[in-house]
């Protein structure tokens, strides 16, 4: 009698909404690794990415009433956790004297100890690509690559025109492609 993971995940939400704090911990719970893959991501510090999973979390409860069911929650959760992440990178960058312009990557099966080196190296490359993309690109690339969102999943959850989003990760892919060239980058 085990419900598959979503339709759980929806039923926890609906006794979360109804109230029920012991539903939403489990939320919270299911949903943390990937809010605080989402936040590191983006920001590239650790105690900011779980800070901001927590915040989000805490933004989730609070605005829960106000979740109607039109999107995943998984995309809600996560534009509430965009939102705060773009905000923080908005604020750290002005502090820095940055322009606001602007993770977890999962390791694939290795054989060598060698093949585990490249493919180490080359999570860390792409994350420290990421950090040279502006930020909405950045958000559109962090959700279409590693959580393998829909564009249409990634509009709903950035709140961004369709086509907005496809040329944001199309933009990225091509400054990949062009970085990965240049850098001599190996798979």
């Amino acid at each position: 009698m085990n419900k598959p993971g979503k339709e759980e995940l929806n039923e926890l939400v609906a006794r979360a909404i109804n109230g029920d704090k012991t539903a939403f911990s489990e939320v919270v719970r299911r949903m943390m690794n990937p809010v605080v893959a989402l936040t590191y991501r983006m920001t590239r510090e650790r105690e900011s990415a779980v800070d901001l999973a927590q915040d989000s979390f805490v933004a989730a409860w609070q605005k829960l009433k106000t979740y109607r069911g039109e999107s995943k929650f998984e995309s809600w959760l996560f534009a509430i956790a965009a939102n705060k992440t773009l905000n923080f990178i908005k604020t750290r960058d002005r502090q820095r004297g940055e322009s606001s312009e602007d993770t977890r990557f999962e390791p694939t099966t290795t054989d060598t100890p060698e093949t585990e080196m490249v493919q180490k190296e080359l999570r860390e490359n792409v994350l420290t690509f990421m950090e040279s993309l502006p930020a909405q690109q950045r958000l559109v690339f962090n959700l279409r690559f590693y959580r393998q969102l829909s564009f249409e999943e990634i509009a709903v959850t950035t709140g961004k025109a369709l086509g907005t989003v496809k040329t944001n990760y199309r933009e990225a892919v091509k400054k990949l492609r062009r970085v990965a060239l240049e850098k001599g980058w190996r798979s």
